[in-house]
């Protein structure tokens, strides 16, 4: 958590206002997610890969939901990004989703969250 507070201080400072409470506005996401940089073209790649096959397993393969609820702009809008970050990272306690911070660092959880609130890239 501490270099997504890193990333958004970053931008506060220069001049962007960042509001972390809910996802309603997708822009400074996205701009933390550049800021916060170090995820490769060739990582965006494998992390679009990991996000439609792996997530799609639960959360289907278009993201539309399955057994873990609907990935879509629409029904995560309302939800805090530094929570959707966590969740990514440390998983649900008690649920199917687990933990995926062994295969990716916060950086890329940030990326994944932005690209998800954005409406996510096909492979």
């Amino acid at each position: 958590m501490a270099s997504i507070c890193f990333v958004l201080f970053v931008l506060f400072v220069s001049g962007m206002a960042v509001s972390i409470a809910r996802a309603t506005d997708v822009a400074p996401v996205m701009a933390a997610a550049t800021v916060s940089g170090a995820v490769s073209t060739q990582r965006q790649t494998e992390l679009i890969r990991m996000v439609r096959q792996d997530c799609g397993s639960c959360h289907g393969m278009s993201l539309r939901g399955g057994l873990g609820s609907p990935l879509l702009p629409e029904t995560l809008r309302d939800k805090p990004v530094d929570g959707l970050v966590a969740t990514v990272m440390q998983g649900r306690p008690g649920t199917a989703m687990p933990p995926w911070k062994a295969m990716m660092t916060e950086a890329e959880a940030v990326w994944i969250v932005a690209r998800l609130l954005a409406g996510f890239p096909q492979e």
